[in-house]
């Protein structure tokens, strides 16, 4: 196995970013929401729909999505309607990247290591 270059870390987030991105991510009706936004912008009221609870308690997953970046809404008249910010999902995708990174490196130098312990066996 010959020894890879090793790319430039990319910038890590501050640790409150990411906690609020995996936050957001950790309930199933924000990541919902984020899958119906991935399709097309839409309403408060058209993305609480589908959902058996009070307006109130739907309006709090938005500000949760909103508030770490994942969403971003803007009010005409009345209706305030949501769109998705794809370029935070990026940030996510990033920390597990090096998440995976580091341990497939771990993996490789454990590899190596019981390799060279089958190699030390007397036969």
């Amino acid at each position: 196995m010959t020894p890879q270059p090793n790319p430039a870390p990319a910038p890590a987030l501050p640790p409150a970013s990411v906690d609020g991105l995996f936050k957001a991510l950790s309930d199933p009706t924000r990541r919902h929401v984020l899958e119906r936004l991935s399709a097309k912008q839409a309403s408060v009221s058209e993305l609480a729909a589908p959902y058996d609870m009070t307006l109130p308690s739907f309006v709090g997953h938005l500000k949760v999505l909103e508030g770490c970046g994942l969403v971003r809404s803007r009010k005409v008249g009345r209706v305030r309607t949501y769109q998705l910010v794809p370029e935070r999902l990026q940030a996510a995708e990033d920390w597990l990247g090096r998440q995976r990174r580091l341990w497939e490196r771990r993996l490789d130098r454990l590899d190596d290591y019981l390799m060279t312990m089958t190699e030390e066996e007397p036969r």
